[in-house]
């Protein structure tokens, strides 16, 4: 039997039926951008969320492009963010002119580590360094500790946009992404929890004049048609793209518990072996983008598995401070040890609702 990574053939069955319908019906009316479904895409994912302002966009990096120049990210600027992450975190950040900060993650948790991130504010501070931002990423479906990371960052005056793609529904301390942040980004590529046919993303924010910026911004700056505030960019959602969010966001609750269920099962089954599990805060609701384990022998492993047709990947094998984009940047190896090690030994195996339940547990 063939195990994927994700399953989205058999997500796709499940959806079809309701899916086909709100296709045909924007198909037979042409309605492909800015139709109705776009604006109730925004109007339930922000419900869901439970953050008043939602605005779909074209992906998830253009999402923190968005949000970066939205909260007046300028150039020559600095932004302080991690080396474990995918490159759209800091390709975000150059793209409007602005410069990448490292600091390194929790050892347990892989995630943004707040006393990295104090030593590292008060650092660039006295050295009167223009340090403007921080993006913190909630990676593998679990939230960073966005309740120390947002008092550290608010007294020290600086914006904070949650990299949130791989965090859809989780929570810390009952609270969702964009709660604690001045906005929260989503990534709906497809094999994200909740996921489009294609790319898609999105910005949630408690500030409307920010999401009201955001949504002319991605619309050529338009206030009305041929009438434009400023220069902006087009970074619509299509209306395809918003009809397959909203059926799937009816079933991301039952998907997400299913993921959580796997994830405990994994939990029983590696047990008193070598395998190192998640690290799953007890105040946060891990969401199980990906099942991530840590395990000496990884690549080893890795092979064992493809020889069982049992698909797993790595999230991420090379840091981004030693990536070549990112030479300029002047880092090197031991810069970020934590992260580094974690390199080495990371594997994502899969986890999604379609495998694995209690019941087959020996």
């Amino acid at each position: 039997m063939n195990i994927p990574l994700t399953n989205l053939g058999k997500q796709k069955e499940q959806i079809w039926d309701e899916l086909w319908p709100l296709w045909e019906r924007i198909i037979q009316k042409s309605q492909y951008i800015n139709g109705p479904e776009v604006k109730q895409f925004e109007e339930e994912f922000a419900t869901y969320s439970r953050i008043p302002h939602s605005v779909a966009l074209s992906n998830g990096t253009d999402a923190l492009v968005l949000a970066l120049k939205g909260l007046g990210v300028q150039q020559n600027d600095l932004v302080i963010t991690v080396p474990n992450t995918f490159i759209a975190t800091t390709e975000a950040i150059s793209v409007i002119g602005a410069r990448p900060v490292f600091v390194d993650v929790d050892p347990d948790t892989m995630l943004m580590d707040p006393d990295q991130l104090q030593a590292c504010i008060e650092r660039l501070r006295s050295e009167n360094k223009p340090v403007t931002a921080v993006v913190p990423v909630h990676l593998y479906g679990q939230m960073c500790d966005m309740e120390t990371i947002s008092d550290l960052a608010t007294r020290a005056g600086l914006k904070v946009i949650e990299d949130s793609a791989q965090c859809h529904g989780a929570e810390h301390k009952g609270n969702p992404p964009g709660y604690y942040g001045d906005a929260a980004t989503f990534s709906f590529y497809p094999g994200k929890n909740l996921g489009a046919f294609g790319d898609a993303g999105a910005v949630l924010t408690k500030d409307a004049k920010l999401a009201e910026w955001i949504k002319m911004a991605a619309n050529h700056g338009r206030q009305e048609k041929y009438t434009h505030a400023f220069e902006g960019t087009n970074n619509r959602m299509d209306t395809i793209q918003a009809a397959v969010l909203l059926v799937k966001l009816r079933y991301l609750e039952e998907w997400t518990n299913k993921r959580i269920e796997n994830a405990a099962c994994y939990e029983t089954l590696f047990n008193g072996t070598e395998v190192g599990t998640p690290c799953c805060k007890p105040f946060n609701r891990h969401v199980y983008h990906q099942y991530v384990v840590r395990y000496r022998q990884r690549d080893q492993w890795k092979e064992k598995l493809q020889e069982k047709d049992i698909a797993a990947g790595i999230h991420y094998p090379l840091p981004l401070h030693l990536q070549p984009a990112y030479a300029y940047l002047g880092y090197g190896k031991g810069d970020f040890p934590v992260s580094e090690k974690a390199a080495d030994e990371i594997l994502s195996i899969p986890v999604d609702d379609e495998i694995l339940t209690q019941s087959d547990l020996p």
